[in-house]
């Protein structure tokens, strides 16, 4: 049997201690001052993140971690690689938000970054409870397969999403708990109302940029479960894609068309994990697996979850491209006015 990585406490405090490090860096160095960032400053970051991630996998863990292997490698990039993938819609999700509250471009950046660090201390909860339960019980693994499997088909036949903040809970407490001003104060959350503390429009954006990362982690947590149970694995990769998640906004964020597709991918990817955890035996059936039950080696899982995300995209592309290609329907091809 392969070996497995020994976690240690010092790990998990090192990690964690850097990625504070990043993140005051960010917010008090490159962004101090808000201003709109632009899709080549957007990409500088996004290649920053996949490069430090990259890293990390094949350099940094390998060198610090004990019985760091190639499994473990695998794992992570595809945990990795799921997460990125779901948050790409999440990205979308994000800026129909930011469009239905008018949310100047020069604050975007502050409510993601407050937005993030907010993901990553639920996310670390949920994971733990999650590593805790199926630690304990392990029957649960089979029942996170049918749950991505079910989500996966409604996420495909499922409607366009719509903004409504009047049926989030979050939203409708916060107003009845603090007054709401009618416009922003700069990138502040709070601001002086008739002389009482009130809540900026920018508050209400970050609590539904909140709440929606919350729906979106509970597809994405019980998926990357179906790749590995390692708590560290699951945890940095998740950490690795959330902290990806504001420059591929940036980059993104105006190319909705190229990704018509992505959503029938991701739920593809959904069915695909759901059924690999179906498949392969947990607790005692690992020692007498039934005769349907196998193991899909990491390997190949990476593959064809790479797969499925690139042949969305392509087909997204490819359709766009034609659709630019032979223009509106209506249009005369001399450019002039349309006939009656």
């Amino acid at each position: 049997m392969l070996a497995q990585a020994d976690i240690s406490s010092a790990n998990w405090v090192v990690f964690v201690l850097s990625i504070l490090f990043f993140l005051a860096l960010d917010l008090g160095v490159f962004h101090r001052r808000a201003h709109v960032v632009r899709f080549h400053e957007a990409l500088i970051w996004t290649s920053v993140w996949v490069s430090v991630t990259l890293v990390s996998a094949f350099v940094v863990a390998p060198l610090t971690v004990d019985s760091w292997g190639r499994r473990e490698t695998e794992e992570f990039l595809t945990g990795y690689l799921t997460e990125l993938s779901l948050s790409m819609d999440n990205v979308f999700v994000i800026a129909l938000i930011f469009t239905y509250f008018g949310v100047p471009l020069q604050y975007q950046h502050r409510v993601l970054f407050w937005g993030i660090l907010g993901a990553l201390i639920m996310r670390g909860l949920m994971i733990g409870l999650g590593v805790a339960l199926i630690s304990r019980f392990n029957w649960m693994l089979y029942l996170l397969g049918g749950f991505l499997v079910v989500t996966g088909f409604k996420m495909a036949f499922a409607a366009e999403e719509e903004v409504d903040p009047e049926k989030n809970l979050a939203i409708r407490l916060a107003r009845k708990l603090f007054p709401v001003s009618s416009a922003f104060d700069g990138q502040s959350f709070t601001t002086r109302l008739a002389g009482r503390l009130a809540l900026t429009p920018l508050a209400l954006v970050l609590l539904m940029v909140e709440t929606t990362d919350l729906i979106f982690a509970l597809d994405s947590i019980p998926a990357i479960f179906g790749i590995t149970q390692n708590a560290f694995i699951i945890f940095t990769s998740n950490v690795f894609a959330i902290l990806g998640l504001r420059s591929m906004y940036f980059a993104l964020a105006g190319a909705i068309e190229y990704f018509r597709f992505l959503k029938v991918g991701l739920s593809v990817v959904l069915v695909f994990i759901g059924i690999k955890m179906l498949l392969q035996p947990h607790g005692a059936r690992a020692e007498k697996p039934l005769w349907f039950q196998m193991e899909i080696p990491t390997t190949i899982s990476l593959a064809i979850v790479a797969g499925i995300i690139v042949i969305a995209i392509m087909a997204s592309i490819l359709v766009a491209w034609l659709n630019r290609r032979q223009g509106p329907p209506d249009t005369p091809a001399d450019g002039g006015p349309q006939a009656a």
